[in-house]
């Protein structure tokens, strides 16, 4: 799509602005351009690391967990930050928020492109995860915030379903990189994207939209950040050998920081959560849904590149155009999920997405194996891209539309946790599943095969695939056997992986049925929210005092 085809496409889909009934900002198909852009940069960022995972392995002989914090780094340093940098845009000013973020973006990148360890480059992308938590929730806040009726839900469905078009392209950009360029080229992508995006969020952008003048619960922030970093890295060292104790420390740091925000938002004046809010169906099944639908795209396309290229064989661009289906999915069905929810209610089309995502994940399960043909490869993908593209609207629209407008970056921070932690907690675990997984299965081949394995190639050979690969180059005479088992061993993992994605959709649609409530009541939910949170507070009771005199 040309930039002047996205304008026109944009400037089609916002709502007239003097239209009571449908309101919308002065040159809202700009608006809108710049709003996308600037989450484009961090939803590029989110699935840039994927297809290069296989090189970056061989470049620093890292281990697959090494891999998986690398792939979920960003997607950490997003899911922690949220909630906070929203409500401290929501306080300050969303626009400089945005700005800020995406100014900080680029040396982020910098950063991840030149770094010189593994260890450094897990600190660069968790570094941008947190410079994209400062712009990517302001840009859901401020559609909120600018955008009122049908028009709301046509902008959301537009931001929604290019943003995980432009997250399921970064492996296709990344792969042509690739042919051509060394690994550190990828983390370079978003950098014209953010300069661009720079200059046309400052022009056209409006500040001071509805924005708060309560102070923020920077308390609450910070508990808030631990709770989602200790949860994922616990997630992460599970299934690494000798980090039990670390994994324990991490998960009842979690627990304990749970707690401990929950009593800060029960308890502080102005809570960064308010779990009133959080509370109501629409909300909180929305936030549950969308963590599973987006996680899994997420899961699918961390898993799947490393399967197209460790067992397929594919080249880093064939792997990346092998993606396109699910892009592609995105875009067409978004806009229609937009008319699905108006027409038959969010629950409706949560349901039908939920029904693709699971058909993808079963394709994966049942036909992904060595050796097949791409349209195999193609219709797994497709099947997961239509089912975000149908449910990642509703799953966003439901959360913006069952807040009061002073806690848009609230319900814009949870829609960012949906894709941010929903990516993080299913990358890890597909991660946690495919090294345990490829290390059981690895470890079985060891002790089956006939040839005498000293105890350091041994870990070498079971760590990851990549390591496999080194050994099988030291050794060329075992090399074919060496991969062979290598393949069987990753297959067996992300076998796993695709259970463990089968069974979290089965769990959310069965949370949506049974607790998102209907098309009519959550029109009626929606009124009552409405009008109970425009309400002006009840005047408190003064007491009455003595009587008066009466005048003569």
């Amino acid at each position: 799509m040309t930039v002047r085809g996205f304008v026109v496409c944009s400037r089609q889909m916002a709502p007239a602005a003097d239209d009571p009934q449908d309101g919308a900002p002065d040159r809202a198909g700009l608006v809108l351009v710049a709003l996308i852009l600037v989450a484009a940069v961090a939803n590029l960022n989110l699935s840039v690391a994927n297809v290069a995972l296989p090189s970056i392995g061989q470049h620093f002989d890292s281990s697959q967990t090494t891999l998986d914090l690398i792939a979920v780094g960003y997607s950490l340093g997003l899911a922690c930050s949220v909630l906070w940098l929203g409500a401290l845009g929501d306080r300050y000013g969303r626009k400089s928020m945005l700005l800020l973020g995406t100014l900080l973006a680029i040396p982020f990148s910098l950063l991840a492109a030149y770094a010189w360890t593994d260890s450094v480059l897990i600190v660069a992308r968790i570094g941008g995860g947190l410079a994209a938590g400062m712009a990517y929730p302001t840009t859901l806040a401020l559609i909120t915030a600018l955008w009122s009726g049908p028009g709301r839900t046509k902008s959301i469905a537009l931001w929604s379903g290019l943003g995980g078009a432009i997250a399921a392209l970064g492996p296709l950009l990344s792969g042509l990189l690739l042919e051509h360029f060394y690994w550190g080229s990828v983390f370079l992508l978003t950098l014209p994207l953010a300069v661009v995006a720079l200059v046309v969020a400052w022009r056209f952008v409006p500040a001071h939209v509805n924005e708060s003048t309560e102070q923020v619960d920077n308390l609450g922030g910070i508990l808030s950040l631990v709770l989602v970093g200790a949860l994922i890295l616990s997630i992460n060292f599970a299934p690494v050998p000798n980090k039990g104790t670390l994994t324990i420390v991490l998960a009842i740091v979690a627990v304990a920081a749970l707690l401990l925000f929950v009593w800060r938002q029960r308890r502080a004046p102005n809570p960064l959560y308010d779990l009133e809010v959080a509370a109501r169906p629409p909300f909180w099944v929305a936030a549950c849904a969308g963590i599973i639908v987006f996680g899994s795209l997420m899961g699918a396309m961390f898993v799947g590149q490393q399967f197209l290229q460790n067992v397929l064989g594919y080249s880093t661009l064939d792997a990346g155009l092998a993606i396109l289906p699910a892009a592609a999915a995105m875009v067409i069905v978004a806009p229609r999920s937009a008319k699905i929810v108006e027409a038959r209610g969010a629950r409706f089309t949560l349901l039908f997405g939920y029904v693709f995502v699971l058909l993808g994940f079963l394709t994966m399960l049942l036909l992904w194996k060595e050796g097949i043909s791409y349209w195999k490869v193609g219709l797994g993908y497709a099947l997961v891209g239509i089912g975000v593209g149908l449910a990642g609207t509703p799953a966003s629209h439901s959360l913006t539309s069952s807040v009061p407008v002073r806690r848009v970056g609230m319900a814009s921070g949870t829609a960012d946790l949906q894709r941010d932690l929903g990516g993080a907690i299913m990358q890890s675990i597909f991660g946690a599943l495919l090294t345990a997984g490829y290390a059981t299965a690895a470890a079985a081949a060891v002790s089956a095969s006939d040839t005498h394995v000293t105890q350091s190639v041994q870990n070498q050979l079971t760590k990851s695939f990549d390591g496999a690969e080194s050994i099988a180059q030291q050794y060329p005479q075992h090399a074919a056997e060496i991969t062979a088992a290598a393949k069987t061993a990753f297959l067996q993992g992300d076998q796993w992986a695709y259970l463990a994605g089968i069974v979290a959709v089965l769990l959310g649609a069965v949370v949506v049925f049974f607790w998102f409530p209907k098309m009519e009541r959550e029109k009626t939910l929606l009124a009552e929210y409405h009008v109970a949170d425009t309400e002006p507070p009840a005047a408190p009771d003064v007491p009455a005092g003595p009587p008066q005199p009466t005048p003569a």
